[in-house]
């Protein structure tokens, strides 16, 4: 806590913009930060954890070897299942700085992904009280977005994978997806004995996942805090070994996606009137690189891919920590 209240103080002397706080308000300000960074790492992580999964699923479309410049493109809608365990977290007073929760010791709150049930939360600052409103989740059982993927064959049985979602309008906020991968067939390699109905190939992708969530909006006797958007910005690096097996017009693919996501997260949206006071935007963004952590992931993952003339139909499944359902109509050139 001291840290933080000496990185206040760092800033109020930078800026020049203090002339009577005291160290009281100072160490206040020091605990209000603590208690975002707190909450906003609590509420959004099921979240950020859940973007992952959507990110990962649907990249293989089929394993077969693609002649140079055979194009497939597609239009896919993705579907998450959210877990009930991750659509709400216990929050204590004991875990609490700052603020205390209203009337009770102990509540449980919405994550981002959860429900739109409201709490209140309250604090002094320079002897003035604080009132916080609770962030509310989704609200929504299942997360839905729409995306669109195309693949172009390249040489020597290697095909470039792109995707690309655009912004998708949650209760709450908003998400959007994008990436690209190399997939690579195997079975090129394969003795000519081999089944030719069998085919494997492995992938290797990156795709970005940006979510944007309505945080808190506190007012103060300083004016508005500024506190009201969450961002979170995650970068998954994935390597993927898939089989299939054909049979007239249907692919079922098996896969075993592995991969490494990094999330960062950043306050934004419109600063508060405490800016004229003190860059609080700024310090506690300083604090959010705390919470930037590596996950890694092992997921499974299941389709079936049905072909009628040059289109195709697709459904897959990715399952692990969480379920994530794809379903795709595709078209080959």
């Amino acid at each position: 806590m001291r840290k933080l209240s000496q990185l206040v103080l760092v800033f109020l002397i930078f800026f020049g913009k203090v002339q009577a706080q005291n160290n009281q308000v100072l160490e206040e300000i020091g605990h209000l930060l603590n208690d975002a960074l707190f909450y906003s790492h609590k509420y959004i992580t099921p979240a950020t954890d859940a973007a992952v999964y959507q990110a990962s699923s649907g990249w293989m479309t089929s394993l077969k070897k693609k002649q140079f410049g055979e194009v497939t493109l597609g239009i896919h809608s993705n579907m998450f299942f959210v877990p009930k365990a991750d659509r709400t977290f216990k929050l204590n007073n004991a875990d609490l700085e700052f603020f205390q929760i209203q009337d009770q010791q102990t509540i449980t709150v919405p994550s981002a992904l959860g429900n739109n049930d409201k709490y209140f939360l309250t604090g002094q600052l320079d002897g003035n009280e604080v009132r916080l409103k609770t962030p509310e989740g989704l609200n929504e059982e299942t997360v839905f977005y729409p995306y669109v993927q195309g693949a172009v064959g390249l040489l020597y049985g290697t095909e470039l994978l792109v995707k690309f979602a655009p912004k998708t309008q949650l209760k709450k906020g908003n998400y959007q997806v994008y990436g690209a991968g190399l997939k690579w067939n195997l079975d090129q390699y394969f003795s000519p004995n081999f089944s030719k109905d069998i085919h494997v190939s492995s992938l290797i992708a990156y795709s970005k996942e940006n979510l944007n969530f309505d945080f808190i909006d506190i007012q103060s006797s300083f004016g508005s805090l500024g506190i009201n958007n969450l961002n979170s910005i995650v970068d998954t690096y994935q390597s993927q070994i898939s089989i299939s097996k054909t049979h007239k017009n249907l692919e079922v693919l098996w896969s075993m996606i592995f991969n490494v996501s990094d999330f960062n997260y950043k306050i934004g949206g419109e600063k508060g009137e405490i800016e004229s006071i003190i860059p609080l935007q700024d310090i506690l963004n300083e604090k959010m690189k705390e919470l930037s952590k590596t996950k890694r992931n092992l997921i499974g993952e299941i389709s079936g891919r049905y072909q009628f003339s040059n289109f195709f139909v697709q459904g897959t499944v990715a399952f692990g920590k969480f379920v994530n359902t794809n379903v795709g109509l595709q078209y080959e050139f």
